[in-house]
């Protein structure tokens, strides 16, 4: 009797054991993690010794930073190819957006850079000859039980760019990101758990996921983040990955930067914006540049007038990454224009590159204009939090910059709207929303 309890308990606990096994590995339709702002009090990055100024200084270098590696990544011309590997299409710049993963078996949790700018996930590993300093421990492979180091002849090994992998001396798969401002990270392509805590407190887990064991990091990278998560359009980005597991669906709402709340990133059957007023624009894919989303800028109504845009000039990318709207030049001084001729308050300038047009004591300006983007298929009405940057209590400066690189519709022009990719349709969709009560 005594041995019949004995085998009944140990069967019982295998059972709760199998069941907890499968509720954790099963695959919601759709689910959502939190998403935090670089700058908010919530991130782990946040720095409270700086200033309102100069974290506006920061996001706007950024900014920068972000069509730079952007114009690089659709350079082809072979003599930037170095001997080994070439530099690729991205560029380190802090994010702008945090998330939380669990790597491994069993997880290790890590927060890491959120890029819809760029594909590859990667973390720091150990050993690590040459890493840059992180507050956490480096990801040990050999703790994990899932880790298995991808072969140079792998499908996984060939969906790297023919010039950022060559085969190790153990015929594993290396690959190699030299940014343009000479930060790299070198490792071992591999595959593991990858895992995420969702909003609702569960956890959902995707076995052998494609990533980067990075042991050769170095250069502009943030001591607090641990690695990069690429939701680009690439094939090695977590979209791409997850595929039909989220219905190549996935969302975010970007509340204003200095709320303290999380904003949500959406996939699958949650990603669907179901809200009244939603427009919708397809997504371009340019094969010179298959990572980035592209859509197609027509026109920028300032006031009563509208820009029209030349052909050539209306591919933009839309990047949750970069701060600051940036458009050609020959575009953004047509806009500039308009903007102060419909306010006609005095200018002030600041001795700042990437802020061309500020005003003194803003609240006291009463024509701030209707100002509609023009996307093939879609208008958008953008209000003042789209237009404008608060830099200090009285200045406040266009959150528009001109570049001579891609255009790129950034993350102050999102903010309060849900945004929808849908990779399957093509398109991209917009909705107005309050993000600090989702």
């Amino acid at each position: 009797m005594h041995n019949l309890s004995l085998f009944v308990g140990l069967v019982l606990m295998y059972l709760s054991t199998l069941c907890n096994v499968t509720a954790t590995n099963k695959l919601p339709k759709g689910f959502s993690i939190d998403l935090i702002h670089r700058d908010s009090p919530l991130s782990p990055l946040y720095n409270s010794s700086m200033t309102h100024w100069e974290r506006v200084q920061s996001a706007a270098l950024r900014s920068v930073g972000r069509v730079n590696r952007f114009r690089q990544s659709s350079s082809n011309n072979a003599a930037e190819i170095s001997e080994q590997l070439t530099q690729t299409d991205i560029i380190p710049d802090d994010g702008s957006y945090l998330m939380k993963i669990f790597i491994g078996s069993p997880p290790v949790e890590r927060w890491s850079v959120a890029d819809t700018g760029s594909d590859l996930i990667w973390v720091q590993c150990s050993p690590c000859p040459q890493c840059y300093h992180q507050d956490v421990s480096l990801f040990d492979p050999t703790k994990s039980s899932t880790y298995k180091s991808e072969s140079c002849g792998s499908r996984n090994c060939a969906l790297l760019p023919q010039r950022q992998h060559k085969c190790g001396k153990s015929n594993q798969c290396l690959y190699l990101y030299l940014y343009g401002d000479q930060s790299k990270t070198v490792g071992d392509l591999a595959t593991d758990s990858i895992g995420f805590g969702t909003s609702d407190g569960q956890s959902v887990s995707f076995p052998k996921s494609v990533f980067g064991c990075g042991h050769n990091n170095l250069g502009k990278f943030n001591r607090r983040m641990a690695g990069l998560v690429g939701l680009g359009n690439g094939p090695l980005s977590l979209i791409s990955q997850l595929g039909n597991q989220i219905g190549r669906q996935f969302s975010y709402c970007l509340p204003p930067f200095n709320a303290k709340a999380a904003t949500k990133l959406r996939f699958g059957e949650e990603a669907k914006i179901s809200a009244n007023g939603v427009v919708s624009t397809p997504m371009i894919t340019n094969p010179n540049n298959p990572t980035f989303y592209f859509l197609n800028l027509e026109g920028i109504t300032v006031g009563q007038q509208t820009v029209q845009i030349d052909e050539r000039d209306r591919n933009i990318i839309i990047d949750s990454g970069t701060t600051l709207t940036l458009l050609r030049s020959s575009i953004y001084e047509q806009v500039e224009t308009l903007v102060k001729k419909a306010i006609g308050a005095d200018q002030w300038i600041v001795k700042n590159p990437q802020l061309n047009l500020c005003y003194t004591n803003f609240n006291s300006i009463k024509n701030v204009p209707n100002f509609e983007v023009h996307f093939k298929g879609a208008n958008i009405s953008l209000k003042s939090q789209h237009l404008f940057l608060l830099v200090s209590n009285d200045v406040v400066c266009l959150a528009m910059s001109p570049t001579d690189g891609d255009s790129i519709y950034g993350n102050i022009a999102q903010i309060d709207f849900d945004v929808e990719y849908d990779l399957d349709q093509r398109k991209v969709s917009f909705a107005p929303a309050d993000c600090t009560k989702q």
